[in-house]
């Protein structure tokens, strides 16, 4: 059904044709439809502690234990209370993603997405929930911008070309009120281009 504006809505209660419950419907879906979008995508080779945006992304192992690769960066840069926060927080689920605040840096928050168990490998199921969910839980935080890294590509030794894939087409299916803007931000040409790739497919 195309959508229907007010003028519409009201012509048609008069003649008594449409519903009242149908009629709020439409006119939610309507509004909904207009200020939903899907978010911007941006690809850049960047060192995420750094990125002025809302929120920033951690690919975390269910423990929240900070030990190595960009999460280790993440957990210096924020400070002791990250890591406080994290304690407090974990265990998480695989693919399941909680926040803490950004401590030193320019972010607010940062968004640890459990792409594997301590140690363990990671899959695409697990990556593309996982950012799905840092999606979903910047939606809850109110953030306008997000920065993600490549899941699962480095203690989780997953593909390049195939995690690209994934989170750029889970970022393109994604739509809501606040997030505007997603900034890949990887590390090394390879990255790059995997997810520039990614980013450019039709």
């Amino acid at each position: 059904m195309p959508g229907l504006g007010e003028d519409d809505f009201a012509r048609a209660r008069e003649a008594d044709l449409v519903p009242v419950q149908l009629q709020r419907d439409e006119l939610l879906l309507g509004h909904c439809a207009s200020i939903w979008a899907v978010p911007e995508i941006e690809v850049k080779q960047a060192d995420v502690t750094k990125l002025e945006v809302d929120a920033v992304a951690n690919a975390a192992n269910t423990e929240l234990r900070h030990g190595g690769g960009v999460a280790a960066a993440i957990a210096r840069a924020a400070g002791e209370e990250l890591e406080r926060e994290s304690r407090e927080r974990a265990p998480i689920g695989l693919g399941e993603a909680v926040e803490t605040t950004a401590g030193d840096m320019p972010s607010r928050w940062v968004i640890h997405a459990a792409t594997m168990e301590l140690g363990g490998p990671t899959s695409a199921e697990i990556i593309e929930r996982a950012t799905v969910s840092t999606l979903a839980r910047a939606e809850e935080l109110g953030c306008r911008s997000l920065a993600l890294v490549a899941f699962g590509t480095g203690v989780g030794g997953f593909p390049l070309d195939e995690a690209a894939r994934l989170m750029v087409g889970a970022v393109r299916e994604h739509s809501g009120p606040t997030v505007e803007r997603v900034v890949f931000a990887v590390r090394g040409d390879e990255a790059e281009r995997a997810f520039r790739a990614a980013a450019e497919e039709e």
